[in-house]
């Protein structure tokens, strides 16, 4: 949500009135990421600055959370299980409260970053296949993809039935062949879709099948220290960049402008004769 002022924030959590507000602010009860704030112009996020008054942290009852999580191989990101493999929540514990839910897929042997978040509104705009927010993938594979291949990846492949929209697709580096065991390589794959394990069967319908897995980037999101199995809240700069990131439109493909019809032959009519 955006930034908002702090008596506005205050009257919104029930702790006061609008002007009730304004004189706990004005009594120096109110601190903002630490920070005793007393100026009643002064505006906070409650999803991204920690509020707090009379040292206890500022609820609300619609606060949105963003967790960004570098997600472990081996783990599932459902809620529950029946295979009772682990979870994302188990990761998060008694740390997160808010009923957050994972952005997209990324499924049991896959690793990187997930975001989860209780925004619903922003959560629709970063998976729809129409927004600007691409997801940006490291893959190994068996094998080394020819340039044929790759191109092909790139323009789009068949998977049930449908052709995958354009993607990034290049080589990042190859180890060859050697004594007898076969070569592998490193992609990179930028997708603007995420249909389920998209990326997986994209490269098997190529010959290729991958042996790891990790995304790298949401959008403008990247952060390669946090450690598996860790997770952190977006700071404010990376929320207002994936808000713009989502909000922005693919432009629409270009279609080929449609020949003009050649005006078909005129047949020359018989003369019919005239009797006389």
């Amino acid at each position: 949500m955006p930034a908002e002022r702090l008596q506005k924030l205050l009257a919104a959590a029930g702790v006061a009135s609008r002007r009730g507000a304004e004189e706990i602010i004005l009594e120096g009860r109110v601190t903002v990421n630490g920070r005793v704030v007393t100026e009643l112009g002064t505006k906070a996020d409650p999803a991204v600055d920690h509020v707090k008054v009379d040292g206890k942290r500022l609820r609300t009852a619609a606060a949105p959370r963003y967790i960004l999580m570098n997600k472990p191989r081996g783990v599932v990101v459902t809620r529950d299980d029946p295979q009772h493999r682990p979870t994302v929540y188990a990761l998060l514990g008694t740390r997160v409260s808010e009923p957050v839910v994972p952005v997209g897929r990324l499924d049991f042997d896959s690793e990187g970053l997930l975001l989860l978040t209780n925004d619903g509104a922003l959560a629709f705009r970063i998976a729809h296949p129409s927004g600007g927010c691409r997801k940006e993938y490291e893959v190994k594979v068996s094998g080394v993809p020819t340039p044929a291949k790759i191109a092909r990846l790139a323009r789009g492949v068949l998977l049930d039935g449908t052709r995958t929209a354009p993607a990034t697709v290049e080589l990042i580096d190859t180890t060859p062949e050697k004594d007898g065991v076969g070569g592998n390589a490193w992609l990179k794959v930028i997708l603007g879709e995420g249909r389920s394990r998209q990326v997986r069967r994209m490269l098997e319908s190529v010959g290729h099948k991958v042996s790891k897995l990790r995304r790298v980037a949401i959008g403008p999101i990247r952060d390669a220290s946090i450690p598996p199995g860790g997770f952190r809240d977006l700071s404010r700069e990376e929320l207002e960049a994936l808000r713009a990131a989502a909000a922005a439109r693919k432009p629409a493909a270009k279609r080929p402008a449609a020949k003009p019809k050649s005006p078909a032959p005129r047949t020359p009519r018989a003369r019919r004769e005239v009797k006389r």
